[in-house]
């Protein structure tokens, strides 16, 4: 999914309200975004100023720590590799 976040991270790691999440939902609608992350203390700015039909279609998370916002924004670590062997590498040279 294509995915945005909005909102103020704190040395703490806190996440923190930001102003404009109508015109940040709209403009993410308008980019394909299809996910969105926000501050979980916007999430009254959410339902009541962006309209019904400019939510619908999308997915929001409302957070409250930036190791919330990396749970959900990155991609789980990949399965390691075999190690591959000096000889093999030098058998296809």
């Amino acid at each position: 999914p294509r995915l945005a976040m909005t909102g103020e991270v704190t040395l703490s790691g806190r996440v923190l309200p930001v102003g404009g999440i109508k015109e940040k939902v709209l403009a993410a609608r308008r980019a394909g975004v299809t996910t969105l992350i926000l501050p979980s203390r916007n999430e009254k700015n959410l339902v009541e100023d962006v309209p019904a039909q400019a939510r619908a279609g999308m997915t929001f998370h409302l957070v409250d720590c930036v190791d919330q916002v990396l749970a959900l924004a990155l991609d789980p670590a990949p399965v390691p590799a075999e190690p591959v062997h000096r000889e093999l590498l030098a058998s296809h040279n």
